[in-house]
């Protein structure tokens, strides 16, 4: 009997071996464990949650004097990455003030699959419930699942929310995204239903909702990023989705051994690896946005610029900075580490000629060459992605290729990000480390 089995459990190392060879170089694993057999949810899409500033609160009249969003249909489009057979929707109290109830929410695709329109498809609308009800209340600092719904999603779709607040909250502390580089859109009445919204004012945020997931097929796993606006897409087009993250999707998209893999930006402009910005720092928020989500079997790790350059420009400074990200980046990659989650570490990009990054000692440059080199050389990260290489200079690698920046020397153009996104080798995220997301109910 062991001697068969010694030959059932060769035969199959021997099978796991063959395979094909992408554009990448690399082989294919042909054969998957069965315990990834069974669909299971994975996150599609993800706007990492943030309090919202007073700038970036809804436009008048949705902003009163201690309420928001009284009275107030929001519509919102997404484009989720992988796609699936079922969704369900995450909406999040993190930031607010106080219960956050809502009163109706619908689900339909846009107009021509578009994003950033208010009309949606005729016949593509379905009412949302929780636990059985169309309406629910999401606690101070909670999020709240939908329950399942039948909703047939190709990957790179875009996907309209529609929820109607007829109490609106009761507070000015309001839970959003405000780096949505895509246009919402509110009106007051409760128009889920409706298939258009005229008249409707604009917006370009979003507010309250921060994920969608799928019931996708065996193998289907997700790639989260942690990011700044370099990852939010600051200098990308307004619903175009063309950050870098939305160009790397298309690019997996492309290739059958990673068309499974679900992208999730969980990155926010101003946002910093070590002390709180604009959202929690990443060590505060590591669990939230990357280690709870489903299915997450890679994570991308693409920040600390703004630490370094909101760091003062002394020796000292900069001395304690440097050492500090590093010991940050240990911590991140033992807790993914514990979860199976392999970590791919992201150097950063040269911000010479950047106000007020860049100072004239040149400080700072000195700690992004010290944090790149450990990066590059420690061994920490399971791999490097060399995104610095990719953008810089070659005659002056302490800037951006001229051609790339969005005129600050700190911030890309879309030609930066698609530069950005071809610089991430596919060939990492073939056969997720672990089996990925839980089955589906």
């Amino acid at each position: 009997m062991i001697s068969v089995c010694l030959l059932a459990l060769a035969l199959l190392a021997t099978l796991s071996a063959v395979g094909v060879t992408d554009s990448d170089g690399e082989p294919d694993i042909a054969v998957q464990n069965s315990a990834t057999s069974q669909r299971h949810w994975v996150n599609t899409w993800t706007a990492m949650p943030q309090l919202t500033e007073p700038g970036n609160m809804p436009p008048p009249p949705f902003t009163g004097s201690d309420a928001v969003l009284v009275d107030t249909t929001l519509r919102q489009t997404l484009r989720v990455s992988t796609g699936g057979e079922r969704i369900r929707l995450r909406f999040s109290n993190a930031f607010g003030g106080t219960a956050l109830p809502l009163t109706a929410v619908t689900v339909a695709l846009p107009q021509d699959g578009r994003a950033g329109v208010s009309a949606i498809e005729p016949g593509t609308l379905q009412p949302v419930t929780f636990g059985g009800r169309t309406s629910a209340t999401v606690p101070v600092g909670a999020q709240l699942v939908s329950d399942p719904l039948d909703l047939e999603l190709r990957p790179g779709t875009n996907l309209t929310v529609t929820a109607y607040l007829a109490e609106g909250q009761k507070s000015l502390a309001l839970t959003s995204h405000p780096g949505s580089r895509t246009t919402s859109y509110l009106r007051h009445g409760d128009h889920t239903r409706a298939a258009d919204l005229p008249g409707a004012t604009a917006t370009n945020h979003w507010y309250l909702l921060s994920d969608v997931e799928v019931v996708s097929r065996a193998g289907t796993a997700a790639v989260a990023v942690l990011g700044d606006s370099l990852t939010d897409g600051r200098g990308s087009t307004t619903n175009g989705n063309n950050r870098w993250p939305d160009q790397f999707f298309d690019r997996l998209q492309a290739r059958p051994s990673t068309a499974d893999v679900a992208v999730l930006n969980q990155a926010a402009g101003g946002n910093r690896v070590l002390n709180d910005g604009l959202g929690p720092n990443v060590l505060a928020r590591l669990d939230r946005d990357i280690l709870s989500r489903s299915g997450v079997a890679w994570l991308i790790v693409f920040e600390g610029i703004n630490d370094i350059g909101t760091a003062a420009a002394t020796e000292t400074a900069q001395r304690a900075v440097t050492a500090d990200l590093i010991a940050a980046y240990e911590q991140i990659i033992v807790r993914a580490h514990a979860q199976g989650i392999r970590v791919y570490g992201a150097t950063l990009l040269p911000f010479g000629g950047n106000t007020p990054y860049d100072d004239p000692a040149g400080l700072r440059e000195a700690s992004r060459q010290a944090v790149n080199e450990w990066i590059r050389t420690s061994g920490g990260f399971d791999t490097v992605i060399d995104l610095d290489r990719a953008v810089r200079d070659p005659a002056d690698p302490r800037r951006l290729r001229a051609e790339l920046h969005d005129g600050d020397w700190l911030h890309l153009n879309p030609e930066g990000y698609r530069t950005l996104a071809a610089a991430v080798p596919t060939r990492l995220f073939r056969n997720p480390p672990r089996p990925s997301g839980l089955a589906a109910d």
